[in-house]
């Protein structure tokens, strides 16, 4: 089989990796170079929103099947387009359909999703520039910590925590008037703050049948503590420690049942992956936010704890028959220790070269924000690289990573040094 994977980051070149140890024999194509998959994987140089560019490459290699990496590709319409056209409609894709996608594409669209679903939440309001002086009163009238979210994607950049209200006005008006995250900010829902420890959901679903994946643990602050401004991620944890069965059970039965129910009672065309951000209040689990895709940098913790063929998970879901697998998987803890570049996730530098690859033992890499350019591999990204250790122990495990960061060196090199501190 033919397998075109959109998208090529971290989380694509664990998607590589996984489909290159499967015992089924696959051709895999990647959107664009990424030199961690160059072994593994034929890169296609495409724009991954030009859908008639992705329809050519799809006819030319004979594409089987599309697996979507990145939410724009999918907010945008991918899984519409591949099958309202007759010349390739028989391609399986891995990733739901423009309305089903709009469970990330707008924080208001899951909201309400939410609340027709009876599914926890933050209480929350939306509004938008037409409305500012209400949002400012509504602020006012309510305690801090203030939740400020973009309607839109933002690339994981788009939620804003602010401990007074001064701030949170200025907030406000950047992203309501001054276009903070651009068409994304013309609307922003302000939510109630839920004071809890987070977590991510993973849950794979055919439209019919569903599997809950191994949860994780992401670290999307800049700094130690989980301190200064959100990143698309610095690193994460699988399996989530402080997850018992009570926990488990309320999460399965008041979050993704009602979730899985609700898709199908709305008629929302969804095959692929479900991202559940969720957050333990005092022992009663929450929903922070919906992606429609793999998380990164969770992707690359949760991958390797699988331990069942790949191959035969995504041709079960493509066939309805998700029921049929039995999945397995390790008990080890896997840890992934992100390589940023300094000034992320602001104004950063790129093109210096990364040197120590070679030197690297008992960890995976996998490749983010990188190129390769006269023969030597420089960073081209905000994060580039993903350290992922695994050991019985936590500890060991990132005491592994830090260890292999230690041989990896390249100009205004950045990483938090507490991955898993609150575990």
């Amino acid at each position: 089989m033919n397998l075109l994977i959109i998208g090529s980051g971290a989380r694509e070149h664990a998607f590589a990796w996984k489909i290159f140890n499967s015992n089924h024999e696959v051709n895999l194509f990647i959107t664009n170079f990424n030199p961690g998959a160059i072994e593994i994987a034929k890169s296609l140089s495409i724009d991954v929103n030009n859908f008639s560019e992705i329809k050519r490459s799809i006819i030319k290699h004979n594409i089987k099947m599309v697996l979507v990496g990145p939410e724009i590709p999918l907010i945008n319409g991918i899984y519409d387009y591949i099958k309202n056209d007759i010349e390739i409609s028989d391609v399986n894709v891995i990733g739901p359909s423009k309305r089903g996608a709009q469970l990330e594409g707008s924080k208001e669209f899951a909201k309400l999703f939410m609340t027709r679903n009876d599914i926890p939440t933050a209480a929350y309001k939306s509004f938008n520039k037409s409305s500012i002086d209400d949002a400012i009163l509504f602020l006012k009238n309510n305690t801090p910590p203030y939740v400020l979210k973009a309607d839109g994607p933002a690339a994981g950049k788009g939620v804003i925590i602010v401990d007074n209200v001064k701030d949170a006005i200025r907030n406000l008006k950047e992203m309501l008037i001054d276009s903070k995250f651009g068409s994304s900010s013309n609307k922003v829902v302000i939510e109630e703050f839920l004071n809890g420890i987070e977590m991510s959901c993973f849950v794979l679903f055919d439209g019919i049948n569903y599997k809950i994946l191994p949860y994780a643990k992401d670290y999307k602050r800049i700094g130690e503590g989980d301190k200064g401004l959100n990143t698309g991620g610095m690193g994460s944890v699988s399996p989530v420690n402080f997850l018992d069965i009570n926990l488990k059970d309320k999460i399965k039965n008041q979050i993704v049942i009602p979730t899985i129910n609700g898709l199908i009672k709305e008629n929302i065309d969804y095959v692929g992956f479900i991202f559940i951000g969720l957050i333990n209040v005092d022992g009663f689990p929450k929903v922070i936010e919906y992606n429609v895709r793999m998380g990164d940098p969770e992707t690359q913790v949760v991958f390797p704890r699988i331990e069942n063929d790949f191959m035969e998970i995504l041709n079960a879901c493509c066939n309805q028959s998700l029921d049929k697998i039995d999945l397995k998987f390790k008990s080890e803890y896997y840890t992934n220790v992100v390589l940023a570049s300094g000034g992320y996730p602001e104004k950063y530098d790129k093109g210096f070269e990364i040197s120590g690859l070679e030197n690297v033992k008992d960890s995976i890499i996998f490749h983010a924000g990188t190129a390769l350019i006269s023969n030597k591999i420089v960073t081209n990204g905000g994060r580039v690289l993903s350290i992922v250790s695994s050991d019985k122990d936590m500890n060991k495990a990132l005491k592994k990573s830090y260890a292999n960061i230690e041989n990896i060196n390249f100009d205004g090199k950045i990483f938090r040094k507490d991955i898993g501190f609150d575990l």
